[in-house]
């Protein structure tokens, strides 16, 4: 019997060698995760930032009067202009690739940088009194969300307001 008995150096070469390659691939999956939640946080800030325009946009819509359709009960239009509750005049339209709402006047951005804009449509309907119908204004907005440095994920949202208030 041999008090000295103890690990070869091969032995402890072969099992540091087998450690640093079980943490080496932990490690990659690890940083894969972090960047794949990365995405994913980027991606719903965008998203989120684009639905707190719309619910604005559509709160505005919903409360004003006066949408205006060129004299017309029905349209589609980029730009819609109608008076808020208060009765200034509001504009919603694209500029660039962000929405800008534009109170008397004065223009202010909804959107972030990370959210680009390539279509904003307003289809307008029962605009004047004189149609029997009760204002409705349905948006959709398409473009693509910044999901991280030159990744971006496209979208597509319609929503609708109706007008709260009556004007038949």
């Amino acid at each position: 019997m041999n008090p000295r008995r103890g690990y070869t150096l091969i032995e402890l070469i072969i099992a540091v060698g087998l450690f640093a390659l079980i943490m080496l691939l932990a490690s990659g999956a690890y940083l894969l995760m972090i960047g794949l939640n990365r995405q994913a946080q980027a991606t719903a800030t965008g998203i989120n930032n684009l639905s707190f325009a719309l619910e604005a946009m559509t709160r505005d819509i919903r409360t004003g009067t006066g949408y205006d359709c060129g004299g017309q009960s029905s349209c589609q239009v980029s730009s819609f202009s109608f008076n808020n509750e208060s009765g200034t005049a509001v504009r919603y339209d694209l500029s660039g690739a962000a929405l800008r709402k534009t109170i008397a006047a004065a223009p202010s951005f909804l959107t972030d940088p990370s959210v680009t804009i390539s279509s904003l449509t307003f289809y307008v309907n029962g605009a004047t009194k004189s149609d029997n119908q009760q204002p409705r204004v349905t948006i959709i907005v398409s473009g693509t969300v910044s999901s991280g440095p030159g990744k971006t994920q496209p979208f597509t949202v319609e929503t609708g307001a109706t007008m709260r208030g009556t004007d038949l």
